[in-house]
């Protein structure tokens, strides 16, 4: 029997699984900070923990992986992969590859080999594969790299809208009443100088509430639809780079401002961005854990087949669990 083994390492957490050739789960583990980027040590810890712990649930040891997948938050660019090569031949699999964790998420997300995604939570990021293979990545790496938006960046336009329409620069927005509630302060005037003389910084938390006024707010509404122009320009960026304006694929949406939100505001703009250069491409949103893109990949690098049932029984056992909030 052919086991593999798929690892998803972000910024937060890692997660492992190990799957046979038919995509049924064996095998969990679970760890912390998987991101080398933010300290190297740390991560090979943890991915190696994550890594054993499956392994151990499976009953299996390193000869019986017949390939592994380790999708990688900050496996961005040559740099990072002169550290992760060393770091992850350590952990002694003999056959495995490494590759950014928006491309797991990416295989995730649709049942053909080549497709375009677009990740918009703490940050953004563009990444897709045409069907002759050919690669192409668009942002990731923040607004002064040409990206905008993601929860970090929405937080800040949250905060300068609400001191643009103290000051008389803005038009009045629901987002004043919204902000000074949520950060606990009595009136603008007060979170202008608190802000100010404590050195604080803007809470990520302030991109929620550009959904919860949108409906009635046009301050909101512009900043969320900016957000899908945005991405849609990122995305088809991707598409003609790669020579995708006619071919039939799925373009995958991962993150917590395209999942958990309320999307009547940025998909529609990024839906317009793309329609008038890829009419044959499907939006879907990622329903699936993306450590299962690990497993898929694993699977198609080892030369396996990858059958209907192997999806479906990936789709079942890791489905996304999280709730979207009203």
């Amino acid at each position: 029997m052919a086991y593999y083994l798929g690892i998803d390492g972000g910024g937060s957490k890692t997660l492992a699984v190990v799957a046979d050739a038919e995509g049924r789960i064996v095998g969990r583990g679970r760890s912390g900070c998987g991101n080398h980027q933010l300290d190297a040590a740390l991560a090979e810890r943890n991915i190696a923990e994550a890594a054993a712990d499956a392994m151990r649930e499976a009953g299996l040891s390193l000869a019986d992986i017949r390939f592994a997948t380790f999708g990688l938050a900050g496996a961005d660019r040559e740099a990072d992969y002169r550290v992760l090569r060393p770091m992850i031949a350590r952990l002694g699999f003999e056959r495995h590859t490494i590759v950014c964790d928006t491309v797991i998420g990416l295989r995730a997300g649709t049942r053909q080999p080549d497709g375009v995604v677009l990740v918009c939570g703490s940050g953004t990021n563009c990444y897709g594969i045409n069907g002759r293979g050919e690669e192409f990545q668009v942002g990731g790496f923040g607004y002064a790299f040409g990206d905008f938006g993601g929860g970090s960046e929405l937080a800040v336009e949250v905060f300068r809208s609400v001191i643009r329409s103290w000051e008389g620069r803005e038009s009045a927005t629901l987002l004043t009443d919204a902000t000074i509630r949520e950060l606990g302060y009595g009136s603008v005037d007060a979170m202008f100088h608190g802000f100010l003389d404590e050195g604080r910084e803007i809470p990520h938390r302030l991109a929620k509430l550009l959904f919860e006024v949108a409906e009635k707010d046009r301050v909101a509404r512009v900043i969320l639809e900016r957000q899908g122009a945005e991405l849609g320009k990122a995305a088809g960026a991707v598409i003609r780079k790669l020579g995708m304006e006619d071919a039939r694929f799925d373009l995958v949406l991962i993150g917590s401002i395209l999942t958990r939100g309320d999307n009547r505001y940025v998909v529609p703009s990024i839906e317009r961005e793309i329609r008038a250069i890829a009419e044959r491409c499907t939006l879907r949103t990622l329903e699936t854990e993306p450590v299962a893109g690990a497993i898929l990949l694993a699977l198609e690098r080892s030369g396996a087949v990858v059958s209907d049932r192997v999806y479906d029984n990936l789709n079942r056992s890791l489905a996304v669990r999280e709730e979207k909030p009203a």
